[in-house]
């Protein structure tokens, strides 16, 4: 099993992937390739800015910058990056390769690679190169995900907060404090919001800032509304 990736300078290289997944932080390389525009299909590639890492991370499908979104917001996430390594190996008499969509870093310093679907099941081809790649990462101890569907209702949820991702809505130190303070307990949003001193045209962001960043929590498999329950991450 050999990866190939893309070092510094620019330069292609390859490498056992045993010794190369112990040495080479492959969240810190560029993608290999692009995504491909492909005509009919109802979402371009595109970037999506990553409060984890402050970067830019491509995406090929309305699947993957989904779970771009939601990874960006898991707190075992430290680094994520978009296509960079592909893997080769042989198989009878042929050699196959794979470019994982997704490299991970969790906060142990475990790696994960990933692929994401649209689908409720995998294909015959996807389950066989599931059980290869599940091997593969789980030799070097590392792990591989395949990232499905998820709940529509989480899903809406994630995407308003994630509306709010940036450092910009933060609202300085203060305000943090201040709303901590407000869902002390399980309170009510507006309520909590009217609790906390300060222009709600200001308060709101911070409060939807927090809740992306899980300083707050909040059930959100349920519908967001003005009278759901938010609390203290502590309380």
């Amino acid at each position: 099993m050999d990866v190939r990736f893309m070092a510094a300078g620019g330069s292609t290289e390859c490498s056992p992937w045993f010794a190369a997944a112990a040495e080479v932080p492959f969240e810190q390389c560029p993608p290999l390739k692009p995504f491909p525009v492909r005509k009919g299909k109802r979402m371009a590639p595109g970037w999506w800015w990553s409060a984890t890492t402050g970067r830019l991370v491509h995406y090929g499908s309305g699947a993957m910058r989904l779970h771009v979104m939601l990874l960006d917001r898991d707190p075992r996430v430290t680094y994520l990056a978009s296509q960079p390594l592909e893997l080769r190996w042989r198989e009878r008499d042929e050699v196959r390769t794979h470019v994982p969509q997704m490299m991970l870093r969790l906060a142990d310093g475990q790696g994960v690679l990933a692929d994401c679907t649209a689908g409720e099941e995998l294909s015959q081809r996807q389950r066989s190169l599931a059980a290869v790649l599940g091997e593969v990462c789980a030799a070097v101890g590392w792990r591989y995900w395949v990232l499905g569907p998820v709940d529509p209702v989480y899903r809406r949820n994630v995407a308003w907060l994630a509306g709010y991702r940036h450092p910009r809505y933060h609202g300085g130190q203060r305000l943090a404090v201040t709303l901590q303070e407000s869902f002390a307990g399980r309170t009510p949003l507006w309520e909590g919001v009217r609790r906390t001193v300060g222009d709600p045209m200001v308060v709101l962001p911070a409060l939807f800032h927090a809740l992306w960043a899980g300083w707050l929590s909040a059930d959100l498999g349920a519908p967001m509304h003005e009278r759901m329950p938010v609390w203290a991450r502590s309380a």
